[in-house]
C-alpha cells in the first residue's frame, strides 16, 4: 500500500524560508541554487533540518513534519514523540559543536508547526519526558553559547510539542492567522478533562485569553516578539517569503543588540508589565 506525505505548513514553510536563503546565498556568491538546498542527511523522514542563508550568513532551519510511515503511530501526523525529541536535539547540538570557538555562532530557526507531543503507552514506557526534555534543553543550551535561536510558528503549537521544539528560543514569532493556534491542550481533550463542551469551552476562551486557541489571545500574554499578518500562510507567495525573511532578519539583530542570553527580555512586552512588578517586589522583598 503506498503512503502519502502530508504536506503540513511547517513543510511548506520550511522548504521556501530555505530556498529563499539559498538564492540569496548564491546570488551574493556567484553561485545560485536553483532547487535550493537539500534537507541536511541522517535524520528520520519526521525532523527536517536544512542549511541555509538567513540575512546573508549560514542557519540551520529545523521542523518536524508528518510521516505516515513512521513507526510510532501516534507521531504519524506532525507529533513530537520520542524519535523526533531525539532528532531535534541531535539537529541542535550539531550546530552548537560545528560552531563551538568562532566568533559568530549560527541563528537556528525553528519552524513550528506541532500538533502535539504523542501519547501513547509505548511513548510513556520509552521515556517520551527524556526525548522532549533533550530537545528543550539543546535549544536552551545553544541559546545560553550565544546562538541566536527564533521560534516560528507557522501552523499549530500544541502542549510538550511546543515546549521541545521552540519555546526556548530567544524570540517567537507567529503568523497572524487564525490556523494558528497555541495551547497545553486540543479542545476535546480540554473539555473531557475539564468536564465541559466545546462549545462552553470556546465561550469561556472569549473571557480568559489563557484558555483561548487563537494566537491573538496569545499574543496578550505577552510571549510573541512579533505577530506578522501574510497573504497566503498555506501557499506563500514570493511576498509572503520576503516579509517573513525581513522579520526573522530584524529578530535576529534584536537578539544579536541584546546581552541577554536568558529569556528575560519577554517580560519587557507591555502585556507582562505586572509580571515584571512582581518579580522586582519578591527580589526587592528577598534581598531585604
Amino acid at each position: 500500500m503506498a503512503h502519502e506525505t502530508e504536506i503540513s505548513r511547517g513543510a511548506t514553510w520550511l522548504a521556501a524560508l530555505a530556498r529563499h536563503g539559498a538564492a540569496l546565498g548564491g546570488a551574493a556568491t556567484g553561485g545560485p541554487a536553483p532547487g535550493g538546498p537539500a534537507p541536511v542527511e541522517g535524520y528520520p523522514a519526521s525532523v527536517r533540518v536544512m542549511d541555509a542563508a538567513l540575512a546573508g550568513e549560514p542557519a540551520r532551519f529545523i521542523a518536524v513534519v508528518p510521516d505516515p510511515r513512521n513507526p510510532f503511530p501516534r507521531a504519524r501526523r506532525g507529533e513530537v514523540g520520542l524519535v523526533e525529541g531525539w532528532a531535534l536535539a541531535r539537529a541542535v547540538r550539531e550546530a552548537v559543536a560545528a560552531d563551538a570557538g568562532a566568533p559568530k555562532r549560527r541563528p537556528i530557526v525553528a519552524v513550528i508547526d506541532v500538533a502535539s507531543q504523542a501519547y501513547g503507552r509505548r511513548e510513556e514506557a520509552y521515556g517520551i519526558h527524556q526525548a522532549l526534555a533533550s530537545a528543550a534543553a539543546a535549544y536552551a543550551d545553544a541559546r545560553l553559547a550565544g546562538h541566536p535561536v527564533i521560534g516560528l510558528i507557522v501552523g499549530k503549537a500544541m502542549s510538550g510539542a511546543l515546549l521541545a521544539h521552540g519555546y526556548q528560543a530567544n524570540r517567537l514569532i507567529a503568523l497572524d492567522d487564525p490556523e494558528v493556534m497555541v495551547h497545553a491542550m486540543g479542545k476535546a481533550a480540554a473539555a473531557r478533562v475539564t468536564l465541559r463542551t466545546v462549545e462552553q469551552l470556546e465561550a469561556l476562551a472569549g473571557k480568559i485569553p489563557p484558555m483561548a486557541y487563537d494566537i491573538a489571545s496569545f499574543a496578550k500574554l505577552g510571549l510573541l516578539w512579533r505577530l506578522l499578518p501574510v497573504a497566503r500562510p498555506d501557499a506563500p507567495d514570493a511576498a509572503d517569503i520576503d516579509r517573513v525573511e525581513r522579520c526573522l532578519a530584524e529578530a535576529l539583530d534584536d537578539i544579536r543588540a541584546d546581552e541577554r542570553r536568558d529569556l528575560s527580555s519577554r517580560l519587557g512586552q507591555p502585556a507582562r508589565r505586572l509580571s515584571l512588578e512582581v518579580r522586582q517586589r519578591l527580589r526587592a522583598g528577598w534581598e531585604e
